[in-house]
């Protein structure tokens, strides 16, 4: 859908905003908006007239609403309740945090209040907050507010800071117009997300079913099944064997030497194996290796400290690994990624789990001694090659399924901003479509 341009324009007198229609102003925000900034709220009553009230924080302020999952409570004077207590429809703006993130309160929460992370903009004289919010959204991603809060620095997006964003004023009937159209086109947008968004929950859960079916079943439905006697296995085919995983790997512990240069590996429970640099930007940075476990590819990491939560897999890689890690080597024919497969896709964490030591879930660890007596199907090499070949080439088809489903989100959501600032700023002129639906 296309939408025509207002016949004139004139320049803004903002550098960053360009041309504004010509009948449009452009001044600050608290030439139609108030701003007030919440204060440090008392944890103890110190009055017979305060109330325990509930109150809002930066985290609270999301752009699809504010969460009130985690919602904290205050003791709040008499003045303090008259001059911080939310109306339905006011605009509140994190002024710490994430500095900036708007949205619009809908009075979820009976005499609700807000401390001093948080901004209330109410409107005066007219003026739209449903706009209002859109513009932040729009300053939001062009980067004007972290520029002007200073982000290198610990940012705060003050009441003073909000009073002197400048804003576009359109006429108060067009104000509530653009908001209406970017409400009415922004619910589609996101219920074409939320499709895409399904649409990756359900293969992801394909693709577990598709694995978690595989390695306990094989390739051939016809093929005649046993019990394995083993309740989260249940039957397998009846040409596999069963062995404990003593039997199928062995545990190794081969310090690295001194002043190697080998490649630092770690295990992830939703990668697998990964060399450490590729995250050390994220700060998971190793002083030094020596001492470190030496890994030959094919041998499969275990970490004993998340592998209830899947840290368990296969190396594709030689290198060394944290000692806090267990290195297992294959001891009899095997492919091993078909164990990586088993382990990993979340049919055995109940049993990794139960085997774990510790005293809470953060502290559990599943050693070898414990994990090596765990009993594992165990079809021949070859058919366990033809499983992997055919996993990987499954796998394969869904990840790019997903990887589709992830780019019409992408262009979902840059649509969604495009058509949001277009609006806002003036360069789509959507008069035209409010007036034929009001006729």
């Amino acid at each position: 859908m296309s939408f025509p341009r207002y016949p004139k324009y004139k320049d803004s007198g903002v550098e960053w905003l360009g041309e504004v229609p010509e009948h449009w102003g452009v001044t600050a925000l608290k030439r139609g908006y108030s701003v007030t900034l919440g204060k440090m709220l008392q944890p103890e009553s110190s009055s017979p007239d305060d109330q325990l009230l509930p109150y809002l924080r930066a985290a609270n302020i999301q752009w699809e609403g504010v969460d009130t999952t985690d919602i904290k409570q205050m003791w709040l004077s008499k003045r303090d309740r008259a001059q911080l207590r939310l109306e339905r429809g006011d605009l509140l703006v994190s002024e710490g945090g994430d500095v900036g993130r708007s949205c619009l309160w809908a009075a979820e929460l009976d005499d609700c209040c807000f401390q001093n992370s948080v901004n209330r903009v109410r409107a005066r004289d007219g003026h739209s907050n449903r706009y209002l919010c859109y513009w932040m959204s729009t300053i939001k991603d062009k980067g004007y507010i972290d520029v002007l809060c200073n982000k290198s620095t610990i940012a705060h997006f003050t009441a003073e800071k909000v009073a002197a964003v400048p804003v576009p004023f359109p006429t108060t009937t067009e104000q509530t117009q653009i908001a209406e159209f970017l409400d009415r086109e922004t619910r589609k947008i996101d219920e074409l997300v939320a499709e895409q968004r399904r649409l990756m929950e359900l293969l992801k859960e394909k693709r577990q079913a598709v694995i978690s079916h595989t390695v306990t079943r094989g390739l051939n439905p016809a093929a005649p099944l046993k019990p394995s006697g083993i309740e989260w296995l249940g039957n397998v085919p009846a040409h596999w064997e069963l062995k404990a995983t003593k039997r199928l790997f062995r545990l190794v512990i081969e310090p690295a030497p001194d002043d190697n240069d080998h490649e630092l590996l770690s295990i992830y429970t939703e990668i697998g194996v990964r060399p450490r640099k590729s995250l050390e930007a994220k700060g998971n940075k190793a002083t030094t290796t020596d001492g470190y476990w030496m890994v030959q590819k094919g041998d499969l990491i275990v970490n004993k400290l998340l592998a209830w939560m899947g840290a368990i897999g296969v190396s594709d890689y030689d290198g060394v690994t944290s000692p806090a890690y267990d290195i297992l080597r294959q001891r009899m024919p095997l492919e091993p990624r078909f164990y990586d497969f088993l382990f990993r896709c979340g049919i055995c964490f109940s049993e990794f789990r139960r085997y774990s030591r510790g005293i809470m879930d953060m502290r559990l660890r599943l050693y070898f001694d414990e994990l090596g007596q765990l009993v594992m199907p165990y079809p021949p090499p070859e058919e366990q090659k033809e499983i992997v070949s055919f996993l990987q080439g499954e796998l394969a088809r869904f990840d790019t399924l997903t990887a589709e489903a992830q780019r019409a989100i992408d262009l979902l959501q840059e649509r969604r901003t495009a058509l949001i600032s277009a609006a806002v700023t003036g360069q789509m002129d959507v008069r035209p479509l409010a007036e034929r639906k009001a006729a």
